[in-house]
């Protein structure tokens, strides 16, 4: 894939991986639009990326994604380049945990508003010249973090319907990239205690991007730094091991 003169919309830019994509595509010499929910982040984000374009939307609703999608599109009609990287990681104590709206709220933005969000703009990929999508998915769609039940399954149906969609565009302009990033530094780790991730080495979000460019710019359609592959591996060929190493952390949670 080329990687310079792209138009490029990065879903949940305004931090984390998507902002760290953003600064090393516009090094690249792509024009780079975020989105996120919080204005105050998109603004900050913004002040730190001066030729950052920035788009307040939530792909958790499709009336968004259709605003999103008629403004985008209007205002940059050569995007070429949809990054699927919204996301959200909760913590969650199943015993506890049964408001229904609560337990879905992963599965609302990770997954669905993926799966929304491709549909919405595929007809205008499929317009241009060469295009690409990239589905960030993680290194937990193949082996499950149990205290984070409900994103490793999300994550899981993103790594699956990514495969599907590779296959159905086969045939078409569209280029599509599944990105599976290992435990990396970024907010996402926040809200987790740091005894429930003991023994977790994260990568630095640097690091991690460089490897995902580099895997886009090579045509790597399956890109998994760091420890993504041996995780993948893993539950491949020692899935009973990986699964109680894993499970550790739940075993923490529930004495708590």
């Amino acid at each position: 894939m080329n990687m310079t003169g792209n138009t490029i919309l990065i879903t949940g830019g305004a931090s984390g991986i998507g902002f760290e994509l953003a600064a090393q595509l516009l090094r690249l010499g792509n024009t780079v639009i975020v989105t996120g929910r919080d204005r105050a982040k998109l603004d900050a984000a913004k002040k730190k990326l001066p030729q950052l374009h920035t788009i307040q939307s939530d792909v958790s609703d499709p009336a968004a994604i259709r605003e999103l999608y008629e403004q985008a599109t209007a205002q940059f009609p050569h995007l070429n380049v949809l990054v699927n990287n919204a996301g959200i990681m909760l913590g969650i104590n199943l015993h506890n945990e049964s408001d229904p709206q609560a337990l879905t709220r992963e599965i609302d933005t990770n997954l669905s508003g993926t799966i929304r969000m491709v549909g919405q703009f595929l007809p205008h990929l499929k317009q241009q010249a060469a295009a690409a999508i990239v589905n960030v998915s993680s290194g937990l769609a193949f082996v499950p973090l149990p205290i984070t039940p409900v994103y490793c399954a999300a994550k899981a149906g993103v790594h699956s319907y990514t495969q599907s969609l590779r296959f159905q565009l086969k045939n078409t302009r569209v280029k599509v990239f599944e990105l599976a990033p290992p435990l990396t530094e970024t907010p996402l780790l926040d809200s987790f205690e740091a005894e429930s991730m003991k023994g977790s080495r994260a990568m630095k979000v640097e690091d991690m991007v460089a490897a995902a460019v580099k895997g886009m710019q090579r045509d790597r359609y399956d890109i998994l730094p760091g420890q993504s592959s041996q995780l993948r591996f893993m539950s491949r060929f020692m899935p009973g091991f990986i699964g109680k190493m894993l499970g550790k952390s739940v075993d923490r949670m529930l004495v708590e």
